[in-house]
């Protein structure tokens, strides 16, 4: 009786697992189809609408399940994008905006010009960096955001807006009247030339002017006497693929490859090669990277490093070796898809694979398990994540007794911005300083913590007293900003910029491409 007891015990049991296994097979092999799906989808958006506890517009459901679609791909770099965060990203790329021509913070709850920016209206009329905006159109700006700030100046081109200002150091209020226009935000910064025939330029974007604006800029130096490059990709996001591939056939030869991309439609996959002879062959190039250096900005890297024409000092980039179309969507915002993966000349792809939702969590980026390739030049360059720089350069991490100071702020941090605005301009209402060079003195450092005691500031003597270098720093900024401009303020952070200060050293005297070559090898 055990027997049979046994054995139906295992039939019973080969049954059930048996006809598990086929009830299973019997539902892949009718699988709904793709109508059956839609319905389902549309089921479920009717029950949200008509059941669930809270009433959500049928716009509001919409919009979230495609943000949904998008995030389930589990790709960082595709994403909905609504209506402001496009509009926004499309202003960046096109380096385009109506307004005044005006960077404006908020400072003391008021919405304060930090820059009048170059050709605009606000410039044009007058109007300085630390001007307090009271009102526009009659409208007041206390309390207003810089979002709030923004929306009212900016309008439509050749619209008016009527602003009413005060100024440090002058009694009664200023009237302006700006007759609104596009504004062109240029991506190509402080074109500069430096001592010993060394010039620098940064790009900071690339915007649909960049190939442009570049070009100018360089060729400008030249003129001025430039001998030798440091050209400042640190920071730059990427931006628009033909930007970056225009900018890098300025400095290669007619016929080299760019960057290949390689996706699922025809259309996503293309090969780029130089089509224009060099701009400046004889010129000796230093690119300076880190890890905010992505997409487009490491296209560029990738070519110039691939083809010996440059070579690239700081830390590894970050590794976004993919490419992304934006399609318009009919509520006017976009989707952001990625649709391709992009190849360096020698056949590099160095995108950095990355948990979603966490850029921070890179793969490993050791050099042993990351696959080599060569240079025109037969160099060993690494793929797998990120470019990694001829001369690697990490600057010495801030001092603790920085940390210690800003950990003391806190969520003081506003009212300290504040108070050295405002120390900033009482120094320009009274011409204390008469130099951009002015060094920052133990009685101004004094003087700004009076001030900041006085808005009710609680921070520790020894600590300020400790972050002393910080202090004179972001203080000598400000003032800077103020009484002398922007450029001023460039050429005191350069002073500070260690790795900028690395570049200096390794390009001084260098006559050739291949001389910056050779120290490149060896500084290894």
């Amino acid at each position: 009786m055990k027997s049979r007891a046994l054995l139906a015990g295992v039939v019973l049991s080969t049954a059930l697992v048996s006809g598990g296994w086929l009830v299973e097979r019997g539902l892949v092999g009718s699988r709904p189809s793709s109508t059956d799906r839609a319905r389902m989808f549309n089921q479920v958006l009717a029950h949200i609408a008509r059941d669930f506890v809270d009433t959500l517009a049928d716009s509001a459901i919409y919009t979230r399940a495609a943000e949904g679609l998008l995030e389930e791909l589990h790709d960082p770099h595709s994403a909905y994008l609504s209506p402001k965060l496009f509009k926004s990203l499309t202003e960046r790329t096109e380096g385009k905006y109506a307004g005044i021509g005006a960077n404006v913070d908020v400072r003391d709850s008021w919405p304060t010009v930090v820059q009048s920016l170059t050709g605009g209206p606000a410039i044009a009329a007058g109007i300085q960096a630390g001007d307090r905006i009271t009102e526009v159109d009659g409208q007041p700006m206390h309390g207003k955001t810089n979002e709030e700030s923004q929306r009212l100046l900016r309008g439509t081109p050749g619209s008016v807006v009527r602003l009413t200002i005060e100024r440090p150091g002058v009694a009664s209020a200023l009237k302006f009247a700006l007759t609104r226009r596009e504004i062109h935000v240029g991506s190509v910064q402080h074109p500069t030339l430096l001592d010993g025939g060394i010039g620098y330029v940064a790009l900071t974007i690339f915007s649909d002017s960049s190939l442009v604006d570049l070009r100018h800029a360089i060729d400008s130096l030249r003129a001025a006497g430039m001998k030798t490059l440091l050209f400042d990709l640190r920071g730059d996001p990427g931006g628009l693929l033909a930007q970056g591939v225009g900018v890098s056939d300025l400095f290669l030869d007619r016929g080299q490859r760019i960057v290949s991309i390689r996706g699922r439609t025809p259309d996503a996959t293309q090969t780029f090669d130089d089509a224009a002879p060099q701009s400046w062959p004889t010129l000796p190039i230093v690119v300076l990277v880190d890890s905010n250096t992505a997409s487009a900005a490491e296209i560029v890297a990738g070519a110039l490093q691939d083809h010996d024409r440059a070579v690239l000092l700081g830390t590894m980039t970050y590794g976004k070796g993919s490419a992304q179309n934006l399609f318009p969507l009919t509520d006017g915002g976009a989707a952001k898809l990625t649709t391709a993966l992009w190849f360096t000349p020698s056949g590099r792809s160095i995108n950095k694979k990355r948990d979603f939702g966490d850029d921070a969590s890179p793969d490993s980026t050791d050099s042993k398990v990351r696959p080599k390739f060569r240079t025109d030049a037969g160099r060993t360059v690494l793929g797998g994540g990120g470019i990694t720089p001829d001369v690697i350069y990490t600057p010495t991490s801030r001092p603790a007794s920085d940390t210690i100071f800003q950990r003391a702020l806190g969520k003081q941090i506003p009212q300290f911005s504040d108070a050295l605005t405002d120390y900033a301009l009482s120094i320009k209402t009274s011409h204390a300083v008469s130099s951009p060079d002015f060094v920052v003195t133990p009685a101004m450092r004094a003087e700004l913590l009076r001030r900041m005691r006085a808005r009710g500031i609680t921070v520790d003597s020894a600590a300020y007293n400790a972050a002393s270098s910080l202090i004179d720093r972001v203080l000598g900024y400000e003032v800077a900003r103020y009484m002398f401009g922007e450029q001023a303020v460039f050429l005191r952070r350069l002073q500070g910029d260690a790795v900028a200060t690395k570049a200096l050293a390794f390009a001084r005297g260098a006559t050739s491409q291949k001389e910056l070559l050779d120290r490149a090898s060896n500084a290894k």
